[in-house]
């Protein structure tokens, strides 16, 4: 079955530190309809030896999906990720190339890819189309799709950027990640969001936070993110503005939280599916 708006979507990076077998069983159980991967979550069941394919059998068995493989940081000629303030993660990103990442989301059965630029300085716009077309091509070779997800700490850092590089790309299977952290804190704002065309909305992400951002949006951005309806963001405006523009995207939740270190998967699952039910009951009126 195809995801939609409908669809509940766990966003696995921050719950990395779980393995990915031991993490299924807690999403399924919450209710989840898919799950977010990363690219390493695959690498490391096939360095122990088990195949895409088996992998890809125990989520299904699970009665999941894989919504998107998240993320190539590497799509771009320049394949700079010197702007990340983590060395570990730095040391990832530049692991994470397009060819790469592409092929482990088709083998493992994924719907899309997303791209992030971590690069010290922006690129042009025309160094940034020409790395997204070509991302595009790739993943269309696959059947999947591909979205830039902008964020504020990033060499890509506003909706308005992003779109300008989706757009410049000119490919129809690229569009956008919509992280509602990003958007706000970015300065983007519900208005930005309701002159994009809805189907090149291609994925959601949705936390909380308080109203005004701290001085490091790093620490914030990677261990204070909040429940959907814990913080004082606009998500409620946020759904009704893709439902209003007919995005047809899955809607996904990533919290990241230095809380979660020390809960169980099941818990975790648990309060993310019912935040986010609670939340999409308001804004569509649904049981």
């Amino acid at each position: 079955m195809a995801l939609g708006p409908a669809s509940l979507v766990f966003c696995s990076p921050p719950m990395a530190h779980v393995p990915l077998l031991e993490r299924i069983g807690a999403v399924a159980a919450a209710g989840f309809d898919a799950l977010s991967l990363q690219p390493g979550d695959i690498w490391a069941l096939e360095a122990a030896g088990m195949s895409a394919g088996e992998i890809a059998r125990r989520i299904a068995d699970a009665g999941l999906q894989v919504a998107e493989m998240d993320c190539t940081a590497n799509w771009m000629a320049r394949q700079d990720t010197a702007g990340c303030r983590v060395p570990e993660l730095d040391t990832l990103l530049r692991s994470l190339t397009a060819r790469r990442v592409v092929e482990t989301a088709a083998r493992i059965g994924a719907r899309s890819v997303a791209a992030i630029d971590l690069s010290p300085t922006p690129p042009s716009l025309d160094e940034a189309a020409e790395g997204f077309a070509a991302l595009c091509d790739l993943a269309a070779e696959h059947g999947l799709k591909a979205h830039i997800e902008f964020l504020p700490v990033s060499a890509i850092a506003t909706l308005g950027e992003a779109w300008a590089i989706v757009s410049a790309a000119g490919r129809g299977n690229g569009g956008l990640t919509i992280d509602a952290w990003h958007l706000f804190r970015s300065g983007s704002t519900l208005a930005d969001l309701a002159a994009i065309p809805g189907e090149r909305i291609h994925t959601v992400q949705l936390c909380d936070a308080p109203a005004a951002g701290p001085p490091d949006l790093w620490a914030e951005l990677m261990t204070g993110r909040l429940l959907p309806g814990e913080g004082e963001l606009d998500l409620a405006g946020l759904v009704g503005t893709l439902d209003a523009i007919g995005s047809t995207a899955p809607i996904g939740v990533e919290v990241f939280h230095a809380r979660q270190a020390g809960q169980a998967p099941e818990e975790v699952a648990r309060a993310w599916a019912g935040t986010t039910r609670a939340l999409l009951a308001q804004v569509r009126g649904e049981a």
